[in-house]
């Protein structure tokens, strides 16, 4: 008797999840703009109680918002795509008294930080150890240990024209817990950017979002631009209040990153 009602738990089981991976195939695929209205979704800014903005870097492009006065943890910053200069990171550097660890390998050094520490290292970030072209990529967990800030609190900027996919998805959640604040610029809207959104939310809140100029589009609704930058808050220090009203954008310290260049911002409604 156990074994008939074994085989029928069996067989149910199988008739289940035959109809479910049909039923799966018989859904329409979502279309483009229905992803990048899911993402725009994910992306709206959450109203914090405890945030101050400060910009740190350049007044144009090369400049990032973020919570000022949450800061106070951090022990080192990484910044990621520097050329020709990184003044987000030496802004870092100068204003915490923390070293920051400057990567790019298509760029040659820049000069070091004026008050600043500033490590160079002519290398990229990749989902893996490799060589490509002459070129070191390592992953974001394999950089951080090296330098010796695998338990560290750590700052992340990241600006790496479209790397930042597949760099992101292979960090654990682990790493990504170690950053309290992550400033990046995000070069796409399909699927897969969906799913490195979706990711880092289990850890982060999206707080501030800014659209370069510089790739302003209408094809990519609702999206203004191909490209633009997010302020993602780790939620272990992110006080988050319901019932502050969504940030308006754009944020007064908000500058356009070509400095000529007509703007394209718009208020994030779904």
């Amino acid at each position: 008797m156990r074994q008939n009602a074994f085989k029928w738990t069996a067989l149910v089981v199988f008739c289940v999840a035959v109809i479910a991976l049909a039923s799966a195939r018989l859904l329409p695929k979502p279309t483009a703009r229905e992803i990048r209205q899911q993402l725009w979704a994910e992306l709206q800014p959450v109203p914090l109680a405890n945030c101050e903005m400060r910009r740190f870097g350049s007044p144009n492009d090369g400049g990032y918002l973020m919570c000022g006065n949450l800061l106070g943890a951090v022990q080192a910053a990484y910044s990621y795509g520097i050329g020709p200069s990184d003044d987000w990171g030496c802004d870092v550097s100068q204003s915490l008294g923390v070293s920051v660890h400057q990567y790019d390998c298509f760029m040659p050094p820049p000069p070091p930080c004026p008050n600043g520490r500033s490590v160079f290292h002519n290398e990229c970030i990749g989902p893996i150890s490799a060589v490509v072209e002459s070129r070191v990529f390592d992953s974001l967990t394999r950089q951080m240990s090296k330098n010796g800030d695998a338990g560290k609190t750590f700052i992340v900027k990241i600006d790496i024209e479209g790397a930042e996919l597949d760099s992101l998805l292979a960090t654990p959640d682990s790493v990504l817990q170690r950053i309290d604040q992550l400033a990046m610029e995000i070069h796409g809207a399909d699927q897969h950017f969906l799913r490195m959104v979706r990711k880092l939310k289990r850890t982060f809140h999206p707080v501030h979002i800014h659209f370069n100029n510089q790739a302003c589009t209408v094809r990519y609704k609702p999206f203004p631009a191909s490209a633009y930058q997010v302020l993602f808050v780790n939620k272990q220090i992110a006080v988050v209040d319901s019932h502050l009203r969504r940030p308006t954008l754009p944020h007064p310290l908000d500058a356009p990153d070509y400095a000529l260049g007509r703007e394209c911002q718009t208020p994030l409604e779904p």
